[in-house]
């Protein structure tokens, strides 16, 4: 599993990226999240794995989107003999990146309090094969319509430190390659209607 948690908006230059780099990696408030998920990815890997096989393979690496950068790390487990990738998806998801800690708890809190079923938002995609391997990623950074209305969904980790309106700026900076790719792709659509209707015209 490869929990990310900690999240900073990329510079405008190298060295602005650089200094948030430097400001994330000295959160005191989003390294305690990020090891609290660690921690939680690794308890559900144990649950799953040979003994002594769970390691957490790489720690607080940086990692460049287009819009965001964030803290990731990566726990392996070798998986038990008696357990299968349906048992993987069973213990995995929901990921505690998406959910919090303790897992159950917090899952009780977020259906009290948000007024909307998630959806596909926070699941997972991928594949399972006939041979029984399993590839999947959490389900963010997405657009998906229901009701012929499209839904662009974000969240940020709540924790005691949190500040409001930076959680809230953090949902915003996460979401907004999502839009800007809905913009481009309206701007590009209406550019393509505009030319048909001018070759129409012509031909007409």
């Amino acid at each position: 599993t490869f929990p990310l948690a900690g999240t900073r908006p990329r510079g405008a230059t190298a060295d602005e990226d650089a200094k948030l780099e430097a400001d994330l990696l000295s959160d005191t408030k989003e390294l305690a999240e990020h090891n609290m998920l660690v921690d939680l990815g690794r308890n559900d890997v144990v649950k799953l794995s040979l003994f002594g096989s769970v390691r957490v393979q790489s720690y607080l690496d940086i990692l460049r989107f287009s819009h965001v950068m964030h803290i990731g790390s990566t726990v392996r487990g070798i998986l038990a003999d008696d357990k299968s990738a349906i048992d993987v998806i069973d213990a995995i998801l929901p990921a505690g990146t998406l959910s919090g800690a303790p897992k159950i708890r917090a899952c009780e809190i977020i259906s009290e309090l948000e007024n909307c079923k998630r959806g596909v938002y926070g699941g997972a995609v991928g594949y399972l094969a006939f041979n029984g391997n399993l590839d999947t990623c959490i389900a963010i950074r997405l657009v998906f319509k229901k009701n012929g209305r499209l839904f662009v969904r974000s969240g940020a980790g709540i924790v005691a430190d949190s500040i409001p309106k930076n959680e809230y700026q953090e949902c915003r900076s996460k979401m907004q390659g999502v839009l800007d790719a809905l913009t481009l792709a309206n701007s590009l659509t209406s550019d393509i209607a505009s030319t048909s209707g001018s070759k129409a015209g012509e031909q007409l």
